[in-house]
């Protein structure tokens, strides 16, 4: 048996053709995005979780303009990018009310 996807076919026309190499150019985007999205709440997580309040207020900072980012290119939905940044901003708000 064959494993994996089932192989695309070739687009007829010029314009899916066309359509097909943007859409790999659009995937490796977006992928490169997430990854960064993914990676500045990282990042803020693990100085909450360290304790460092300055250095998670300044990751916060740098994370919310990602999000935003992410948020505005409809990469992930507007409501996703408002939520982790709420909850984050509670965690970094209550490390430094810890403090």
């Amino acid at each position: 048996m064959a494993s994996g996807k089932p192989k695309k076919k070739n687009p007829r026309l010029a314009s899916g053709r066309k359509r097909a190499r943007q859409d790999v150019k659009l995937n490796a985007a977006n992928t490169s995005l997430r990854s960064q999205y993914r990676t500045a709440v990282k990042n803020v997580e693990k100085a909450v979780l360290a304790g460092d309040k300055t250095k998670a207020a300044e990751l916060f900072g740098k994370m919310q303009s990602v999000v935003d980012t992410i948020a505005d290119k409809h990469i992930f939905h507007k409501n996703k990018a408002a939520r982790d940044k709420s909850r984050l901003a509670a965690k970094v708000k209550a490390l430094a009310l810890a403090a």
